[in-house]
């Protein structure tokens, strides 16, 4: 397949000028609810004074009828488990376009002026995308981390951000031919090209099915990376690991109990938990010439 065919037909958002250091953000494989989770979430608040303010996108979850339900265990959680900063929680139902939940409608984004960190977790990524691209919730989302509110973004919300978007339910669940989808590419405007992977070490398939990167399993994923253009890095994140990115530093450290992946040109680079990498290193030119030197 062609590299220019693997993106849907959807039109990708309009890049933004960055005017100030961005705010931290967590990547999260998965387990946002886990103890891991509590760890990622500690070293995104670290720095706030309580109470954090904190503001849980449904979108990804949109689509299910309880999608609320999916957001407040996720902020039940933040509540019961990281006391010490005294969240204060509040809901973003931006689920779906032409609806009361509509995230262009000023009343469902307005949670995210007022939030310190803003979340959003599982359910499906070419949902997400294609609720928010564009709108005045997703708007408000990149102007707020622009000016150094924090992000975290879990499992489905991980891949959605992304400039490259895996579509996992679609080739997963519904046999769609491999591809990859555009993603509202957070990072795009700061010169990276990244398709961002949770769900990197999944063993859920047991023996008889291999369901690592996300599902898809190495061979497919192999002719994945064929489809992508040679500037893009891949992040792979593994289950119940965090990458958590700091732009002031320009570095970023791998959280919870597995490894980060970058895949870019044949070099891989595998950073365990505990460790830390330049985030030059999720740009094309500066991963290959560290390989070289």
């Amino acid at each position: 397949m062609d590299r220019a065919g693997i993106l849907s037909s959807q039109e990708g958002p309009v890049p933004q000028q960055i005017v100030a250091a961005p705010g931290a953000l967590a990547l999260i494989g998965s387990g946002e609810t886990s103890r891991s989770g509590r760890q990622a979430f500690a070293a995104l608040f670290a720095s706030l004074a309580p109470p954090v303010r904190i503001a849980i996108l449904e979108t990804p979850a949109g689509f299910q009828p309880n999608a609320a339900l999916v957001a407040r265990k996720l902020g039940d959680f933040l509540r019961e488990h990281l006391p010490e900063y005294r969240p204060e929680v509040r809901y973003v139902p931006a689920r779906r376009r032409a609806s009361v939940y509509d995230p262009d409608a000023p009343l469902v984004a307005e949670p995210l002026e007022w939030a310190d960190c803003i979340v959003a977790g599982p359910g499906s990524p070419t949902y997400m995308i294609r609720q928010l691209v564009g709108t005045l919730t997703w708007q408000l989302v990149v102007t707020r981390w622009q000016t150094g509110t924090r992000l975290a973004f879990a499992s489905a919300a991980a891949i959605a951000v992304s400039r490259f978007a895996l579509p996992v339910y679609e080739i997963f669940k519904a046999g769609a031919d491999l591809h990859w989808n555009a993603g509202l590419d957070l990072l795009g405007p700061l010169g990276y090209s990244l398709a961002i992977v949770p769900h990197w070490n999944n063993r859920e398939g047991g023996e008889e099915l291999d369901t690592s990167r996300c599902f898809m399993g190495q061979e497919r994923f192999a002719a994945l990376l064929r489809l992508l253009p040679p500037e893009t890095v891949v992040l792979g994140l593994d289950e119940h690991t965090t990458c958590l990115l700091d732009f002031a530093s320009g570095s970023a450290r791998v959280l919870g109990v597995g490894s980060v992946t970058i895949l870019a040109q044949g070099i891989e680079r595998q950073i365990k938990r505990g460790q830390s990498f330049p985030l030059a290193w999720l740009k094309t030119e500066p991963l290959l010439r560290s390989a070289n030197s």
